[in-house]
């Protein structure tokens, strides 16, 4: 039975990317494989090039009424409602680490009988996700932080707001270089960075997005597993000017900045960045902030009593900077594994992924 694969519009504001992008598309097209995809006033392409490689443009929201036999394919948060889905569904569920209203998103699949295999957990033999928007997130997150501490050593501070996003990558770098050059004149010196999670993909994306401005090695720290295994909260943070939070969180570890830490006088961080956006997750370890920020709006300000100003960044969609680029990125090392879905009853990423979501399932019910 040929496989419809049903690209359906993202709707969270400012979210540009998607998960099947054309040249992908021509992927499964040649591979026998029936696209479909709706008219969208968001996606950074538009539905010509799509219909150019074969796959067939339908309306916008039409994946409720498509035949149940189609794979619904997404990358963030459905619409707000509460019809019980019938479809099997990918993309990001935000339902397996207990984030907030986790219960209603997941208990809509079972009431239709249908599935969802979670991008965020589709895992190959050895372990290690198919797919990830890491690289991009950070690269972006990195950005938004260098550019707001840029900001705030203007006389006056300015504050950061109404990003929109860049068709390509040099044309942010660009941007945030600008700034940052700025800066520095002003003040003489470059931020001191530090990176957590700086050996994943995320981390990796970072560090890339820092050298690439011009921040010089020696003023960004690099830290993974090795220097955070003792356990936080850290000084060394507290003590950088920008941190940028990049690590994978699946089980509960110590704080690395709390409030104490940092209504500390000798303070130096002023800007936080978090590209985990774990800000509802029970085991956030910067457990200082509960809002989740938007290109709109990118910072809010934490209250201290001590140091100087201090703002949190934590856009849950970073790579949303760089739509059409971080699209590219992601969607040819997912297009593998979707080659496999004619044989998803017993292809390894699959069923692994069919059995997280039964196990998860069954906790409704507990």
């Amino acid at each position: 039975m040929t496989v419809q694969i049903h690209l359906r519009a993202e709707t969270k504001p400012a979210e540009a990317r998607t998960a099947l992008t054309p040249s992908t598309a021509r992927v499964l097209v040649d591979a026998g494989f029936e696209v479909y995809v709706e008219e969208s006033d968001q996606s950074t392409f538009d539905s010509s090039e799509y219909k150019a490689v074969g796959a067939q443009i339908v309306a916008k929201a039409s994946w409720k009424t498509a035949p149940k036999d189609r794979i619904i394919l997404g990358l963030k948060d459905l619409p707000e409602e509460t019809f019980p889905l019938v479809h099997q569904h990918i993309y990001f569920g935000h339902c397996y680490k207990d984030q907030a209203g986790w219960q209603n998103v997941l208990s809509r699949f079972p009431a239709g009988k249908g599935t969802l295999y979670d991008v965020e957990f589709l895992e190959n033999e050895q372990g290690r996700r198919v797919a990830a928007f890491g690289f991009y997130a950070g690269f972006a997150g990195a950005a938004i932080g260098v550019w707001d501490w840029a900001l705030k050593q203007l006389d006056p501070p300015k504050k950061l707001s109404n990003l929109t996003p860049y068709q390509r990558e040099a044309e942010l770098v660009a941007v945030v270089k600008k700034q940052l050059d700025a800066a520095v004149t002003k003040t003489s010196t470059y931020p001191k960075c530090l990176v957590v999670g700086a050996l994943g993909r995320c981390g990796s994306g970072a560090i890339a997005l820092m050298e690439k401005v011009g921040i010089p090695k020696t003023r960004i720290l690099k830290w993974d597993i090795a220097e955070t295994s003792k356990g936080g909260p850290f000084e060394e943070i507290v003590q950088s000017d920008i941190f940028v939070n990049c690590i994978y969180l699946s089980s509960p570890i110590a704080a690395f900045v709390t409030s104490e830490t940092l209504n500390d006088v000798n303070r130096r961080l002023t800007t936080i960045v978090d590209v985990s956006g774990d800000a509802t997750n029970p085991y956030n370890p910067i457990p200082v902030y509960e809002t989740i920020t938007s290109f709109k709006q990118p910072t809010v300000e934490i209250e201290t009593s001590e140091g100087p100003r201090l703002s949190v960044c934590s856009i849950d969609h970073f790579p949303s900077l760089l739509p059409r680029e971080a699209s590219e990125t992601f969607s040819t090392d997912l297009v593998p594994s979707l080659l496999e879905l004619p044989n998803r009853d017993t292809a390894g990423v699959w069923v692994g992924a069919e059995r997280l979501f039964e196990r998860h399932v069954a906790r409704l019910e507990n």
